[in-house]
């Protein structure tokens, strides 16, 4: 069954607003209404094989699609362990950064908030935060 427009707005603010909770200290870099939104670390970085300089490290991204509402969050992609503790959010993992998600129960907020937390640390480790 397709994903309702309703649905995914639900879909939509809920995982926005448990990615809000963590600005500051990370920085919205794109918050398009129902359609996208992304934040980032607080610090420039040097980013690519050029090590061109980046206002902040990408962190988490959540976009509208025709059948799911996607979260992609990079810091699963540099600690596979993070994995381990969302085993509900993981059965909607494709790939190696990106949730989809077309059902409001799908998403496990005690499971979200634990991976968030475990990315805000990975990047202060890193460098990537003030």
């Amino acid at each position: 069954m397709p994903i309702t427009e309703e649905s995914r707005k639900i879909i939509f603010d809920k995982l926005k607003m448990n990615l809000e909770k963590y600005t500051p200290p990370m920085v919205v870099s794109i918050d398009s209404p129902n359609s996208s939104f992304e934040i980032i670390g607080n610090k420039p970085v040097p980013y690519g094989y050029n090590k061109k300089m980046v206002p902040g490290m990408f962190f988490a991204q959540i976009a509208q699609r025709r059948d799911s509402v996607t979260l992609h969050f990079f810091p699963i992609y540099m600690d596979s362990k993070m994995k381990e503790v969302a085993p509900s959010l993981n059965k909607f993992l494709k790939g190696k950064t990106c949730f989809h998600f077309n059902k409001e129960e799908q998403i496990n907020e005690i499971e979200l908030r634990i991976l968030l937390e475990m990315g805000i640390i990975a990047w202060e480790k890193l460098g990537y935060m003030k």
